[in-house]
């Protein structure tokens, strides 16, 4: 039986997916899983974390993510971008030279987009060098959410 479980969250549900070890991918769903959780000791872990984030309590994560079968180069770009602190932005140009290679823009980009553990590995963060809220693999909404939720974009209400 698959090890997953999910939670809540004030923008949808958020799946976790895990082997024995470690979290093998994190997902985003608008409506809540028909299926049954079957948690572990790792993703009652992530649920954990996860709900304090959303609860505005906690900024860092630390769980044990897997990442075999990715590329050297998709590692250090998930590593750059869970390097970018809560409430900070940084540009995909801006990644690529903080891996030692600013040719690699699109490269970063494609990376960032792959991540499989959003929110943990904060790709939200991640936004256009003119300051645009550049593509997100769960919906610009979510990621416009994410940021307000962080602080680093001013909430925008409604007149009406």
């Amino acid at each position: 039986m698959e090890i997953r479980d999910f939670i809540p969250s004030p923008i949808g549900f958020w799946t976790i997916e895990a082997n024995s070890e470690t979290i093998t991918a994190i997902k985003f769903t608008a409506e809540k899983p028909l299926w049954t959780p079957n948690p572990s000791k790792i993703t009652k872990l992530a649920t954990q974390q996860l709900t304090q984030y959303f609860n505005n309590n906690l900024e860092e994560f630390d769980l044990p993510l897997n990442t075999l079968g990715y590329s050297p180069f998709y590692k250090s770009v998930w590593k750059a971008v869970s390097d970018i602190p809560f409430g900070k932005t940084a540009s995909y140009s801006d990644l690529a030279i903080t891996i030692n290679n600013p040719k690699s823009v699109r490269a970063v980009g494609l990376a960032n987009g792959k991540n499989p553990f959003p929110v943990v590995v904060p790709c939200h963060r991640i936004i256009g060098k003119d300051k645009s809220l550049t593509g997100y693999a769960s919906g610009l909404k979510v990621k416009k959410w994410l940021l307000e939720h962080e602080g680093t974009i001013a909430v925008q209400k409604t007149l009406f």
